[in-house]
């Protein structure tokens, strides 16, 4: 299935080192025709860091797509029963936010964006991106993976030397991960 015509959330949680990244899939997957709705966590609305201004970011993504973004979850929680996602992609998503999602916590737009469209059995694309997911965080992986409906982008570690526990996606291959995962298949292999 090719990504024309899809109405694609996209929510960013706080690993702003692979900002950078995620904003050359957002434009990638803007010429493939997906039709990107953003949605920020708090804490990428509001936390500056060594890697850039978040404002910036934010307003770079709406120009990019064409939508404004989803920043509460008054805002978010209408992706539910409006159903107007065909897909939902958090993209990084952080140890913290993976641990809330594989433990129901809906404190966030981001995770409220992915309790609303999980309810509507859509598939819901995760892109790694934490330092301790071969750590305390490996069992929300493993939790996660056996969750109908939820798919990851192929993930590897970035330094195993420096930081043995920290894994990230290979976010080249997330319009391909999307694609299967809108088919209903986790593209393989995940672990690369």
């Amino acid at each position: 299935m090719k990504l024309e015509g899809m109405k694609i959330g996209l929510a960013f949680t706080g690993s702003f080192c692979t900002f950078d990244k995620i904003e050359t899939e957002v434009k990638s997957l803007v010429e493939k025709g997906g039709d990107i709705y953003p949605i920020f966590s708090t804490n990428t609305q509001f936390t500056n860091s060594r890697f850039g201004d978040t404002g910036e970011y934010m307003k770079r993504i709406s120009d990019i797509t064409g939508h404004e973004p989803i920043l509460s979850l008054e805002e978010a929680e209408p992706i539910g029963p409006k159903g107007y996602l065909d897909i939902l992609l958090i993209a990084p998503c952080t140890g913290n936010t993976l641990a809330k999602l594989a433990n129901g916590i809906t404190d966030s737009p981001v995770l409220m964006a992915a309790k609303a469209h999980l309810r509507n059995s859509k598939p819901l694309v995760i892109s790694l991106s934490t330092n301790d997911a071969l750590g305390i965080n490996f069992k929300n992986v493993g939790e996660l993976f056996n969750v109908k409906n939820i798919y990851f982008v192929p993930f590897g570690q970035d330094d195993p030397v420096k930081k043995p526990n920290s894994m990230i996606a290979h976010t080249h291959l997330i319009a391909d991960t999307l694609e299967l995962a809108l088919e209903g298949k986790q593209i393989q292999p995940v672990i690369l």
